[in-house]
């Protein structure tokens, strides 16, 4: 497949902070990118970098084969964080505005305007003043901006944060739409979930550079684990060392005790494992990306 993105070696410090550190980063057409990682961890820097807003130190950055200049704005859309979202304007007149500044003709902007809010599902909201609009609304009218000039790469950035559950699915909803579509996405987020489920691959991004990067299934190979198990018992300590007994990894996730099974078990088989030991509650989980993600930010301090 052809590659929409490509960074190569790419580093940036500010004074003698350094925030990205050779920084190699591959996205190819029709696949939405999950980049994740803690704060300061340089997602904004990154981006601020792929929109030209801001020079690297070294390494190599392009757009469908050009290196990011003025020239390469027109290729990517962004949805930032915070809507950039005129709120006594209507939802057409913000999508007029956006589309002028990218250069789109009176025709260009009737057909592309149209497009996009029936994309976004706010066709009939076209007249609407934006602060009339929910919250989730507006974040979906926000994704039109960056759909309005048909970039080639849309960047979204924490799109669903602050929102309610219900907003939240509406958006999950239209990144499912661009991923039907084809269209190419950079997605940043907090919510492990939201990548989990819409991602073709991950990136988790610490202190510049990628420690880890693919598909969920390829993730999972990091992982000396086909499955968890999440126990509560008043005798933690004989459990943890039944556990290495048996091979089993414990690690902390927040106040639960878990351990990795090198294998999937029945229930009744895990029970058998620890068995002069009194289990409270005891649960099977699947290997997820939230686990994938604490073991390789922080894995010493998790360990058992």
């Amino acid at each position: 497949m052809k590659v929409v993105l490509n960074i190569e070696q790419l580093s940036k410090s500010y004074g003698k902070r350094p925030v990205l550190r050779d920084l190699n980063l591959h996205i190819q057409a029709g696949e939405i990118y999950g980049l994740l990682g803690p704060n300061g961890a340089g997602k904004t820097t990154t981006i601020n970098i792929i929109c030209n807003l801001l020079q690297a130190d070294s390494g190599v950055i392009t757009i469908k084969g050009q290196p990011v200049s003025e020239a390469t704005k027109i290729l990517v859309g962004v949805a930032p964080q915070r809507n950039l979202l005129y709120q006594t304007l209507s939802c057409e007149e913000n999508l007029n505005f956006y589309a002028r500044i990218y250069g789109l003709n009176s025709q260009q902007c009737r057909q592309q305007v149209k497009a996009c809010l029936e994309a976004v599902n706010l066709a009939d909201r076209a007249q609407s003043p934006v602060e009339t609009l929910s919250g989730g609304m507006q974040r979906r009218l926000n994704i039109a901006a960056a759909l309005v000039h048909q970039p080639q790469l849309v960047i979204l950035d924490e799109p669903t944060t602050g929102l309610d559950i219900e907003a939240r699915y509406e958006i999950w909803n239209l990144i499912g739409l661009l991923k039907n579509q084809g269209i190419t996405v950079l997605l940043t987020t907090h919510l492990l979930d939201e990548a989990e489920r819409l991602c073709h691959r991950i990136g988790i991004l610490k202190t510049g550079s990628i420690i880890a990067e693919g598909s969920l299934p390829q993730l999972r190979q990091r992982l000396a684990a086909k499955e968890i198990a999440v126990v509560q018992t008043t005798q933690e300590e004989k459990a943890i060392a039944r556990a290495k007994e048996l091979g089993f990894n414990p690690r902390r996730y927040g106040n639960d005790l878990a351990f990795w099974l090198p294998e999937q078990l029945e229930l009744k088989e895990i029970i058998a494992c620890f068995d002069g030991i009194p289990l409270d509650s005891i649960a099977r989980l699947p290997v997820g990306l939230e686990h994938i993600y604490v073991e390789v930010t922080q894995g010493d301090k998790i360990k058992v």
